[in-house]
């Protein structure tokens, strides 16, 4: 008897195994291929932070002119409910001014800096030129009504997300835009206000992909998400001085990487129609592994620079 039921327990834990392994490499048994609107491979954070101001129309112009695929941005909402296109809440960093743009009108704005930090760039700062204001997203929408844009909803606001929906279907860009944020909260909010625009994986819905893609269930798992936005967290070790990453701090990144940097896990998701973009890359060595793993898209502060990288690599843009 117990022979038999340890038979049993055997031939069911290899099955599932085996259909695991079968459905990860050929989800398409299971799942339908989510429809793509747009395939982006070349995306500017923040329009270019590296090579103009960040989040300004100069960044978002040049970023368009040099061939991006995607335009990334951030959104909050001022006193007088306008969506303006900013990563900071607070405009101190970007400004010199020690108030938050929700506590402002937008014409009370105070225009950037001449000199900004390149956040994802070791000491590394850009030198704007004339253009310091902080624009609307319609002016965006207006510039460039072509091209993706991704927007990070920066706030856990309801009217914030309601105005950026509003503002995507007068614009007719359902089908051009992606929106979410870390909050798996604000997520929701945005896929229950506008269910056809599609969404990001929150940080908690990645963390809890990674479980089911190490327990092998992940194949079974319906997901709601299109678009996977994950750092690639070797960039750390480039971002701060070696020297000053203790001991654990270094195990704890090369872990993390480790379990996140995975090209199965990148090449399931593809055939699931979900299109994966790292962040936020800034030299060739990051690009080539990046697209090494199967990764859609590669986000950078430098369009130039990933421009150039692709076009010496024969890597194509999407049709």
């Amino acid at each position: 008897m117990e022979m038999c039921a340890a038979v049993y327990v055997l031939s069911t834990v290899t099955g599932y195994v085996l259909t695991s392994a079968l459905l990860l490499k050929c989800p398409n048994l299971l799942h339908r291929r989510k429809r793509e609107p747009f395939l982006s491979r070349h995306i500017s954070h923040r329009g270019g932070a590296g090579e103009n101001l960040e989040n300004t129309m100069a960044a978002f112009k040049h970023a368009v002119d040099v061939g991006t695929d995607m335009l990334e941005l951030d959104c909050h909402l001022t006193k007088d409910e306008q969506v303006v296109v900013s990563h900071d809440a607070n405009l101190r960093r970007a400004t010199g001014i020690n108030a938050y743009i929700s506590d402002m009108a937008y014409n009370e704005l105070p225009p950037y800096f001449c000199k900004l930090d390149v956040t994802f760039q070791r000491e590394c700062y850009c030198a704007g030129g004339d253009d310091k204001r902080i624009p609307l997203l319609q002016d965006i929408f207006d510039a460039f009504p072509d091209t993706p844009v991704n927007i990070d909803i920066k706030a856990n606001n309801d009217l914030l997300i309601k105005k950026v929906s509003d503002l995507v279907i007068k614009y007719d860009r359902e089908n051009l835009t992606v929106w979410g944020n870390a909050s798996n909260q604000v997520v929701k909010k945005c896929y229950k206000e506008n269910p056809r625009i599609p969404v990001l994986f929150s940080l908690p819905r990645v963390l809890q992909l990674l479980g089911l893609f190490y327990t092998g269930l992940l194949p079974f798992v319906p997901l709601k998400e299109q678009f996977l936005e994950i750092p690639m967290p070797s960039i750390l070790t480039k971002m701060k001085d070696p020297s000053g990453l203790t001991r654990s701090q270094r195990f704890i990144i090369w872990l993390a990487d480790t379990l996140l940097m995975r090209k199965a896990l990148f090449n399931h998701l593809t055939a699931r129609g979900i299109q994966v973009y790292i962040w936020v890359l800034n030299d060739e060595e990051d690009f080539q592994r990046a697209f090494d793993l199967g990764a859609t898209g590669v986000m950078t502060d430098f369009p130039t620079r990933l421009r150039d990288f692709m076009d010496k690599n024969g890597i194509s843009k999407p049709e």
